[in-house]
């Protein structure tokens, strides 16, 4: 059920960067929220380091506080206790978070906890803030319908599932009436263990006469690129950091997007690919949505199970060409503008719930 639209606008603070070429997944996330917020309901106030996004920097009735070298956590609690906003928007882990969540406890601060768990919950990752922010919340909200019930599980706390979107500027189809003469394989993210791109490089090994793409750059990059070296596999590509134009354009190039990452909430890189049409392999332990095992692409349990799916998409194109058909209309269930409605709705609920006496803790199971 939609609630009635505010009377008065509602003003949200959130510790997300506003900058156009931070392409940080959460903040990403917010920056299309904010864009699209009717600025005569919602004021809002994000941080800002260098160039923000155009969109943000036109839009009225949005405040950036600037991010510095120094003194930052002070300069946001100022901001934050004189603006009065109404909600608190995304916790994060750092400085500041920590102290809005001890400043909580001990001043009357008015403004509703909103959360967004974009993590599968488990021992290790609901540890500290990340638990905080969900047990004191006003509202939490989940990126997924899985994470929603690793949530549940674990803190005996039901989230609302909220979807990411893909922006349409940048992820679309392209028009496929031509098949590549060289089978393309992409993978997007970073470099880091959790993210095993250390796979891709092994199906690349058996794979010589196709090419194989990675995108974004970090700690284990060093170790995929002596692995090449090692294997010599003079079909790996190394792109570095893109923008989401870039990517865009280089998923649109590509045949199937391989994503082997082990630790996932709902990735937005998962749901751009899905948007540019693209049959992907992620792996089921995470259970994404946006990948629909079968049809828009394959769910798979092991690393063996992942080389054999990709043998089979990159053997049959007429396989790879009806699940492309089938990811691009998909993807139309991760439309930026149905979800920002979800978020106004969530928004101008906390707000009513906090008018009320002893209205906190209603999403408790």
């Amino acid at each position: 059920m939609k609630m009635s639209l505010p009377t008065q606008p509602i003003t949200i603070f959130t510790p997300s960067f506003a900058d156009e070429d931070n392409t940080n997944a959460q903040n990403l996330t917010v920056k299309e929220i904010v864009a699209r917020l009717p600025s005569e309901l919602f004021r809002v106030i994000m941080i800002c380091r260098r160039n923000p996004d155009p969109r943000i920097a036109a839009r009225e009735n949005t405040e950036l506080v600037s991010w510095t070298d120094h003194g930052n956590t002070a300069r946001l609690l100022r901001r934050f206790l004189f603006s009065k906003p109404d909600i608190y928007f995304f916790p994060r882990f750092g400085p500041f978070d920590r102290a809005f969540f001890d400043l909580r406890k001990h001043l009357p601060i008015r403004a509703a906890l909103v959360s967004y768990v974009v993590m599968m919950m488990n021992e290790a990752t609901g540890n500290g803030l990340a638990g905080r922010s969900i047990v004191e919340a006003d509202r939490v909200c989940a990126n997924s319908n899985y994470v929603a019930e690793t949530v549940r599980q674990k803190f005996g706390v039901q989230p609302i599932t909220i979807h990411d979107g893909a922006d349409r500027r940048f992820f679309f189809p392209r028009q496929r009436s031509n098949s590549p003469n060289e089978l393309v394989v992409l993978y997007a993210g970073s470099f880091q263990p959790r993210k095993r791109v250390e796979l891709v490089i092994e199906q690349a090994v058996r794979w010589p006469n196709a090419q194989f793409r990675l995108a974004g750059y970090g700690e284990t990059e060093g170790n995929c690129r002596a692995l090449c070296r090692q294997y010599n596999c003079r079909n790996v590509s190394f792109l570095g950091h893109l923008s989401p134009a870039q990517l865009g354009e280089e998923m649109r190039q590509v045949d199937v997007f391989l994503f082997p990452s082990a630790l996932e909430g709902h990735p937005q890189v998962l749901i751009q690919a899905t948007a540019c049409g693209l049959p992907s392999i992620a792996m089921d332990l995470y259970r994404p949505d946006c990948v629909v095992n079968g049809k828009t692409g394959f769910l798979v349990q092991s690393p063996e199970e992942l080389g054999d799916r990709l043998d089979l998409l990159l053997q049959n194109p007429a396989l790879r060409q009806s699940m492309s058909r089938a990811a691009a209309e998909h993807s139309h269930n991760f439309d930026w503008d149905r979800i920002v409605e979800q978020w106004m709705d969530v928004f101008c609920e906390v707000v009513a719930m906090r008018q009320k006496p002893s209205s906190r803790r209603m999403q408790l199971a």
